[in-house]
């Protein structure tokens, strides 16, 4: 059974309801946010409101792996915004090894990504820079094939950018078409509105940015129980990052992995 840290006690939540095969197939990622060397949450990505739940961001990265995981989505939250950066916590959850992680947070240029990449990370992604520099996305891609991601993260209708601190004035559809012709290894669709609430997926956004790429695609935001693994998938995700949930003991990540298989 996968156990979290939160704080320096250890929470041991058993489900609330039996496992149950809901027939979905989709990639289900664990994440793991970090700030000030804690594995932390934010509502909404105010940082205002973050919720600390644990001091051994390794410690987890194992626990999920333990539980079946095959990959992590490892986001740097002091990076995003500027500054400050977890590289060394980044580094030792790659260091312990047996998770394809993901690493996102303050990657915007090609040296960024290849230090992650040669520290052992599966892919790099990118948000602020895919979002403006969406030609410098396409070069790096077109370099690291499959290697690089574009996170749209969505607030309000528009592109969220610099650790969710600003919002371009930039359509959807716009930005999409920019990335469509590039060698990524996926988009990741983020509800900033929905992200940490446990209010549900917003499935019309992740709809519209299906009908608009081509690319594998990753939601995130706002899950909150196994039914909504089936939702977004029915509405064209490829693979969702869970959060909140896990850490809360909502549901087990070996019930979502074995649901969604």
């Amino acid at each position: 059974m996968l156990r979290l840290a939160r704080g320096h006690a250890w929470a041991d939540r058993k489900a609330r309801r039996p496992s149950v095969k809901l027939g979905v197939a989709v990639e289900v990622i664990p994440a793991i946010d970090l700030r000030g060397g804690l594995v932390v949450r934010l509502r909404q990505g105010d940082f205002e409101s973050e919720r600390a739940y644990g001091d051994d961001p390794a410690a987890t990265a194992a626990a999920y792996a333990a539980a079946g995981a095959q990959r992590l989505h490892v986001v740097d939250l002091d990076a995003a915004r500027g500054g400050s950066h977890n590289r060394g916590a980044v580094a030792a959850i790659l260091d312990r090894g047996g998770l394809a992680v993901q690493v996102a947070g303050g990657i915007r240029s090609p040296a960024d990504a290849d230090r992650w990449l040669g520290a052992g990370a599966a892919a790099v992604v990118m948000g602020t820079t895919a979002v403006r520099e969406p030609g410098l996305l396409r070069e790096l891609a077109a370099q690291r094939p499959g290697r690089v991601l574009a996170a749209l993260d969505v607030k309000a209708g528009r592109p969220a950018v610099t650790g969710w601190s600003g919002v371009e004035d930039l359509a959807l559809e716009q930005l999409l078409a920019a990335w469509e012709e590039s060698y990524l290894g996926g988009v990741i669709v983020t509800s900033v509105d929905r992200d940490g609430t446990l209010a549900g997926p917003d499935l019309d956004i992740l709809k519209r940015v299906r009908a608009l790429t081509r690319h594998r695609l990753t939601y995130s935001g706002g899950i909150a129980e196994l039914a909504d693994l089936e939702a977004v998938r029915n509405a064209g995700a490829d693979a969702v990052i869970v959060g909140r949930s896990l850490l809360e003991g909502r549901f087990r990540l070996e019930e979502a992995l074995a649901s969604a298989g």
